[in-house]
């Protein structure tokens, strides 16, 4: 087992694809319930939600959740967490989960999972999961971001293009690729480099925030998830998957 971390929630009320969807309820609770409880089941030492938007602070208070508001001006979630361990005081080496909050399905095992897998490597700045892509649909589409890492489990790329790419751009079959799951472990030093850097090239282009990492020369380890992965929610019509999963699950 890994040692102490703690989780933080980012969770706005603006959203382009679905404005409010932490307040959307799924199975009559918010989303933001959901990933709330979920967290708190986990070993994390404590459970921040960190908000900008006193509607989200109003629910999360109701339901006993621990708020921090946190400046409007955050242009991500790994900034709002940045500025919770700064107001915290984490040190450097402190070990922090940034939990979406569009993933009310996550479980409280994958949370552990990825702090374990940060504290199980002193010299990574960063860890996350992945889940092995079965279809090509899913292998082709951009709305499903792949990650393809090393023998030893380090991320080299992540991308919303088909990776590896097949040879001569063959239209049959597809080979071995992995689904990033949207679930990080920082060391708080590192959260902050990646929160005070600019934007790179690469993130742009891609419009994947984590590319900043790997262009800073920070490793990120990658390991497959144990446990079965809920859908996220980014849109109306996944909120309905999300259901459709709890029945089955159920």
């Amino acid at each position: 087992m890994g040692g102490e971390f703690h989780v933080v929630i980012p969770a706005r009320f603006a959203s382009s694809r679905f404005p409010g969807k932490a307040l959307a309820l799924l199975a009559g609770r918010p989303l933001l319930e959901h990933v709330w409880r979920k967290a708190c089941q986990s070993a994390a030492a404590d459970v921040v939600v960190a908000t900008d938007d006193e509607r989200i602070a109003t629910v999360a208070r109701g339901i006993g959740a621990e708020v921090l508001m946190t400046s409007a001006s955050h242009r991500s979630g790994t900034e709002r967490a940045a500025e919770v361990a700064a107001v915290r005081g984490w040190p450097d080496d402190a070990v922090v989960v940034n939990v979406q909050g569009d993933a009310p399905l996550i479980p409280p095992a994958a949370i552990d999972q990825v702090a374990e897998l940060l504290a199980a490597w002193p010299g990574a700045a960063m860890s996350t999961l992945c889940t092995p892509i079965t279809t090509v649909e899913d292998y082709r589409s951009s709305h499903v971001v792949k990650v393809v890492s090393d023998r030893d489990g380090r991320a080299l790329y992540f991308s919303r293009s088909p990776i590896p790419g097949t040879s001569h751009a063959s239209d049959t079959g597809m080979p071995g690729s992995f689904r990033h799951v949207g679930l990080y472990a920082y060391r708080v030093g590192a959260l902050r480099q990646i929160a005070a850097a600019p934007a790179c090239g690469l993130e742009v282009a891609e419009s994947l925030e984590q590319l900043r990492a790997l262009w800073l020369g920070l490793e990120i380890r990658v390991a497959v998830a144990r446990d079965l992965l809920g859908p996220d929610v980014d849109t109306v019509e996944d909120l309905e998957r999300a259901a459709e999963f709890l029945r089955r699950s159920g």
